[in-house]
């Protein structure tokens, strides 16, 4: 059985790669991604369901990990997964930030907020609601579009996070024909919405 250590020192990588942020409020921007492995919220449209079982994934020095983020010119690293805030982010993101590198983060945030960020990009998912402080904290509000219902789901959570928070609405990528244009004309008639697209699906790069 895997056993990570509580003081982040070690941590289960899936994959890292540079390339540029395909959604929400930083898309198209460079960005060294860390995939964490391990997640308990379970969406069952998921396109990183391999990313599910972090005994699965080799713990890695986080000092290997910034190493590698280094060696990239846009100093941006955006920390994903699975769900990152299983695990103690601090030691990760404080190794990034002593080398200039901006930290984001792309969680459910339905656990306890650890680390140092620059940006955090909440996304909630419907079995596990997130904490309080997360929602306050939250620069970008992202919600998946998956059916009809989701738009009201959306205004709930929107009613949690601050008043900068930014609004973003993105349909789901199976079902993006069907509900993109229910997003558009949505968004029309809330502007305080703004639309998120996976740009790097698109463009075909990872």
């Amino acid at each position: 059985m895997l056993t990570i250590p509580e003081n982040g020192s070690l941590l289960p990588l899936m994959e890292e790669f540079y390339t540029l942020q395909g959604e929400g409020y930083h898309s198209g921007k460079s960005a060294y991604f860390i995939r964490l492995g391990g997640c308990d919220i379970g969406c069952h449209w998921c396109d990183v369901k391999e990313s599910w079982n972090a005994e699965l994934h080799a713990l890695t020095d986080i000092n290997k990990i910034v190493e590698q983020a280094n060696k990239y010119p846009g100093k941006v690293a955006v920390i994903t997964g699975g769900e990152p805030l299983l695990y103690n982010l601090d030691p990760l993101t404080k190794a990034l930030k002593a080398q200039n590198i901006q930290t984001f983060i792309e969680t459910s945030g339905a656990y306890p907020l650890s680390g140092i960020w620059d940006w955090i990009c909440l996304s909630p998912k419907k079995f596990k609601a997130p904490l309080p402080n997360v929602y306050t904290q939250a620069g970008e509000l992202k919600i998946i579009i998956y059916n009809h219902t989701d738009f009201d789901w959306a205004e709930k959570h929107a009613q949690h996070v601050s008043p900068n928070c930014q609004l973003f609405l993105q349909p789901e990528w199976s079902k993006a024909t069907i509900m993109l244009p229910e997003i558009i004309q949505y968004i029309k008639k809330n502007p305080q919405w703004r639309i998120s697209l996976q740009s790097h699906k698109y463009m075909n790069i990872p």
